[in-house]
């Protein structure tokens, strides 16, 4: 049914209620990716693919963003924040009475494991926060790792934010992606589109997974003018590493 028959007060969650959109938001729970890779992922034509991503754009449920690669093509990623809001949303339309809570992040402390790789081109700023957060909010019960293609000094925007989230990266060095040559992880996963495209395989059982999110760093030319790219950045790590968690816990692919 297209979402267009649903009432003007019906929730956008009800945007879903469609086989290929929801095959669509199940890919992009997972991790994001381009529209030529959706198609070949549900096997349907692009101009299907690209109509039913645009209804679950104008919910709220996807976001996109051009590649830092090649800006002619854009990323797509589910916006599973808003996804969780309107949830809840969705049960109180329906019923008072229901009302669904997140997952508190201190339950992921002593309940999941795993090894995780991320990966940026610098080394500087993405993914070390990935790094530090993903450790923080498991409760050092994940091993988390970073490295870089192409590894610069830590950004010193990357120090002060992660001071906020109670981490200290003072003095942390750089590591480039060949250190890990080889290695065993659960989960490689790409934070910016360049580095996704020259990222080597790693052993089985590893996943790769791909976060398309902008450079912080390119946000200004001094600390000063870039320094909310890096909270928005440490923001929306927040967000996702919580969920990604869910992943090492259940094991299970979205």
């Amino acid at each position: 049914m297209d979402s267009r028959a649903w009432p003007e007060d019906a929730p956008s969650l009800l945007a879903v209620a469609h086989p290929l959109r929801w095959r669509l938001l199940r890919q992009l729970a997972g991790g994001d990716l381009r529209v030529r890779e959706l198609t070949a992922a549900v096997g349907e034509p692009q101009n299907l693919v690209s109509y039913h991503l645009g209804l679950l754009r104008a919910g709220g449920l996807v976001e996109a963003r051009r590649s830092a690669a090649d800006g002619r093509e854009l990323y797509y990623r589910a916006n599973l924040d808003r996804c969780a809001q309107l949830l809840v949303e969705t049960g109180e339309a329906l019923h008072s009475g229901l009302r669904l809570q997140p997952r508190p992040v201190e339950a992921f402390a002593g309940r999941v494991a795993g090894r995780v790789l991320f990966v940026c081109t610098g080394n500087s700023a993405r993914s070390p926060m990935a790094e530090a957060l993903t450790s923080q909010l498991s409760g050092g019960a994940v091993e988390a790792h970073s490295a870089g293609s192409h590894p610069r000094r830590l950004h010193p925007n990357t120090v002060a934010v992660m001071r906020h989230y109670g981490i200290d990266l003072a003095g942390r060095a750089a590591t480039h992606l060949d250190a890990f040559a080889g290695q065993h992880f659960d989960y490689v996963v790409t934070l910016c589109d360049r580095v996704r495209e020259v990222c080597p395989e790693f052993p089985a059982p590893a996943r790769s997974l791909h976060w398309s999110m902008a450079n912080p760093a390119d946000a200004g030319a001094h600390d000063r003018e870039s320094y909310p790219a890096f909270e928005q950045t440490a923001a929306e790590l927040t967000v996702r590493i919580p969920l990604f968690l869910e992943l090492l816990t259940t094991k299970e692919a979205a």
